[in-house]
């Protein structure tokens, strides 16, 4: 069984996605959400889909004796940060080196870094005048949004294109993107 771990700190659109598209699999399966914060949504999701949910705040990821705990009680293959806005710490980083990927909505190293999620994204994306976007999936460092690139889709920026129509497009290309990045390291960790 590939066991994997979400964390975020938002809605969890993009953690439902991935636990809906994985949920019939017999060798893929969701074990544990994370969250900084006790929000809505992965509440709704943890509770929907009976996935244990961990509410940690982001410094307390570096604290050995819940890196442990964590290691030994979930045993996560991989770590999916959909959503996470806060930056992993080098213990968590080095205790699962090669397991923790993050999913941008840009195309890195375009509107990347610290403050850099969401609409913000979008915007600068729309005020730099760009004609494309889209999303890179990549392996997280120490750096906001510098780690190795696994995956980039793009999508055109129409003249008429607003925050919210992009954001629709780049949520598009993320929920079909993100599971088949899963699928593939799967197989070929």
């Amino acid at each position: 069984m590939y066991r994997i771990a979400i964390l975020g700190s938002g809605k969890g659109s993009n953690a439902r996605n991935l636990i809906e598209h994985f949920k019939d699999n017999p060798h893929i399966q969701v074990q544990v959400l994370v969250s900084d914060k006790p929000r809505r949504g992965f509440l709704d999701i943890s509770y929907d889909y009976r996935i244990n949910l961990e509410i940690i705040k982001g410094p307390e990821l570096a604290d050995a004796k819940w890196l442990n705990r964590f290691r030994m009680k979930y045993r996560p293959d991989l770590i999916v940060l959909a959503g996470y806005l806060k930056l992993i710490p080098t213990e968590m980083i080095q205790a699962f080196q090669g397991k923790i990927i993050n999913l941008h909505p840009s195309l890195l190293p375009k509107f990347g870094g610290k403050g850099m999620y969401g609409s913000n994204v979008h915007q600068a994306v729309l005020q730099a005048g760009e004609t494309e976007s889209g999303i890179t999936v990549h392996y997280v460092n120490e750096q906001y949004d510098q780690g190795q690139v696994i995956r980039q889709e793009k999508c055109t920026v129409e003249p008429g294109d607003t925050v919210e129509s992009l954001a629709h497009k780049i949520h598009q290309l993320e929920h079909s993107a993100l599971p088949e990045v899963i699928q593939k390291l799967a197989v070929h960790p």
